[in-house]
């Protein structure tokens, strides 16, 4: 659906600041270069510790970081073969999050019904993703689609971020290309223009025309005047959950967002620059000074004042959640409106879903006899917030109807 790129002040209240995820997604968790074979690394997705290790074949798992035995965090044990190894009383889990062994138990004896909770895991572009929802919908939900990744003519830089704020936050200062006065130190873009904008449920495309000066544009060779000044369309597509952004002849840039906590945020960033048609040994050698160069000399600057604001944001919210502001930009409006929608949904279906259960006397989803979280549990988990607050349609379409 098309909407109208007019720029129009509107007053909204933050309670998007207050949603949730929709656990039903796929999230990047760490670096897959980081994550060894035999190593574990805890990692923490939307408020849920998880115990993300690689096996001796290299398969990534992810296992509920607390040992079902005494609450232990498993990442403090070891992995041995494809099981991790609980490090107070040597109980082993294999990555169904099944307790296979225990050391001190006779080999004849029955094992305890133990299990911590297992989480669909995957690896692509680089990044190991974890699917926190029903694990019955992982294997159709789609990761985001990043084509330049495999070619060879593309140089990627990877970058990470890390923002103490609210995932929304994050968001919309991707979405928000009219904050360019805040980079005029950078010599950052000036004269930006909604041209296009486009919503659906699940996703927000924003088409912008902006212009550049000075030493940015022609280190580039972007300049197109006598002045130094080129003008150039940016494009902005919000998949919920993550980012794909371009400049039009200069770069594709791929946000994938790791939701931490109501009040912390993480990206694992793929930046593709011009296809650059070098032999295979060149690139190969100049890669590992040229990389890092161009993300601390032309990314990491401008990144830096956007945590600063981001941040400064939450903050203010914290101080008092129920002041209003007021929005100009369409795009802002419709992110947030998605990001709100997204929640709704998945408390409704995780309502209609544990209703159901007890009618018919089933477990709740994701429930067994090990005790695993059901429904109404894993949405109380996933909110952020108190269950009073968030776990109902009504709050959910309170919150909504306040961005409409």
């Amino acid at each position: 659906m098309e909407l109208a790129t007019a720029l129009k002040g509107q007053i909204v209240q933050n309670r998007v600041r207050e949603v949730g995820i929709n656990p039903n997604y796929w999230y990047p968790v760490v670096w897959a270069d980081r994550l060894k074979p035999g190593q574990v690394q805890p990692v923490t997705l939307w408020q849920q510790s998880i115990a993300v290790y690689r096996d001796a074949a290299g398969q990534a798992h992810g296992l509920e970081n607390a040992c079902p035995h005494k609450g232990i965090e498993l990442h403090r044990g070891e992995v041995r073969q494809d099981r991790l190894v609980c490090p107070y009383h040597g109980w082993e889990f294999a990555p169904s999050g099944e307790c296979v062994n225990i050391p001190y138990f006779p080999p004849d004896q029955k094992l305890p019904c133990a299990q911590a909770r297992s989480y669909p895991t995957t690896e692509r572009y680089g990044i190991v993703w974890v699917f926190p929802g029903d694990p019955a919908l992982a294997a159709a939900a789609q990761l985001p689609e990043v084509p330049e990744y495999a070619d060879p003519n593309c140089l990627v830089i990877p970058i990470t971020g890390l923002f103490k704020s609210h995932f929304s936050i994050s968001n919309e200062n991707t979405m928000d290309v009219f904050h360019g006065f805040l980079h005029k130190n950078l010599q950052g873009w000036f004269d930006p223009v909604l041209l296009k904008l486009a919503q659906t449920d699940c996703s927000v495309e924003a088409k912008y025309q902006v212009s550049y000066r000075g030493k940015f544009t022609k280190f580039l060779g972007l300049s197109t005047n006598a002045e130094g000044i080129t003008t150039r369309k940016v494009e902005i597509h919000y998949q919920y959950p993550h980012y794909h952004s371009t400049m039009e002849g200069v770069s594709s840039l791929y946000l994938m967002r790791l939701p931490v906590s109501p009040t912390e945020t993480r990206s694992f960033s793929l930046l593709f620059l011009p296809k650059v048609r070098l032999p295979s040994w060149l690139k190969s050698a100049i890669k590992p000074v040229f990389v890092p160069l161009v993300r601390r000399l032309l990314f990491m600057p401008f990144l830096g004042q956007d945590v600063e604001m981001m941040e400064s944001e939450q903050q203010t919210y914290r101080q008092n959640p129920n002041r209003r502001y007021t929005e100009v930009n369409p795009a802002i409006l419709a992110l947030q409106r998605v990001i709100v929608r997204q929640y709704e949904q998945f408390v409704q279906q995780s309502s209609q879903l544990e209703s159901s259960q007890l009618e018919s006397g089933q477990p709740e989803f994701g429930q067994s006899e090990f005790g695993q979280p059901g429904s109404g549990q894993l949405e109380r988990l996933l909110s952020g917030m108190p269950l009073s607050a968030v776990g109902s349609e009504s709050k959910a379409s309170e919150s909504r109807q306040e961005l409409l």
